[in-house]
């Protein structure tokens, strides 16, 4: 027998079913308002409807990043996953570039030195090293998020959007915490939960909205 005959297998049709079969389960929760599509996303990508409640965002996040979107922008992950799954083409047709410093080996060597993670010395060679306007997506390290919150407080940088979504134990949801105290755009997932693969989706669903919005802006 043909198993695959009683199967979707068209990748485009099995995103389009599982984002309708996702809006049938959240029809009778609260309303998700202007973020819903990163909402979606996230719940697409974990199928974890505890992200209806998790997710935190900044006041009109997902517009201003958006508007600076629009303009093309750096990307600084602290994993070479959430880099790999950013959606190259759509960060390609925005002209924005996505940088994961994590291997170098300045970095190594100062993470040495400062007895710290590597993660935490990543996020300092970029802001001496990328053009702004940054855009920092950590889904992995409470460290990133705490040298962040350092520098952001020191005035030595204003990043346009923290995705702030690391998951563990240690560091994690303090460091999330002090995040949501900055006046920067942030989008967090309160708590223990989160991860790289959460951190790309919400980028990806940002860029996809800004293309889109883009698109019907020309039309």
């Amino acid at each position: 027998m043909n198993y695959s005959k009683n199967f979707i297998t068209n990748p485009v049709e099995i995103e389009k079913k599982s984002f309708e079969i996702i809006a049938g389960l959240l029809k009778d929760k609260k309303p998700l308002g202007k973020n819903a599509p990163i909402i979606q996303r996230v719940i697409h990508t974990t199928a974890d409807f505890d992200y209806l409640e998790n997710l935190v965002f900044s006041e009109n996040v997902l517009e201003k990043t958006m508007n600076i979107l629009k303009q093309g922008v750096n990307i600084i992950t602290d994993t070479k996953m959430v880099r790999a799954g950013i959606n190259k083409r759509s960060l390609e047709e925005l002209k924005s570039s996505a940088y994961c410093f994590i291997d170098h080996h300045e970095v190594a060597e100062l993470a040495k030195i400062h007895e710290t993670t590597r993660s935490a010395e990543a996020m300092e060679f970029a802001v001496q090293n990328v053009a702004e306007p940054i855009l920092f997506a950590i889904g992995n390290a409470p460290t990133a998020l705490i040298k962040l919150y350092e520098m952001i407080t020191q005035e030595r940088c204003k990043p346009c959007l923290i995705i702030g979504v690391p998951v563990g134990f240690v560091n994690v949801a303090e460091s999330k915490e002090l995040i949501m105290e900055l006046d920067v755009p942030f989008i967090v997932s309160r708590g223990r939960k989160g991860g790289s693969n959460v951190a790309a989706a919400i980028l990806n669903a940002i860029l996809y909205e800004t293309i889109k919005h883009r698109e019907n802006t020309e039309s």
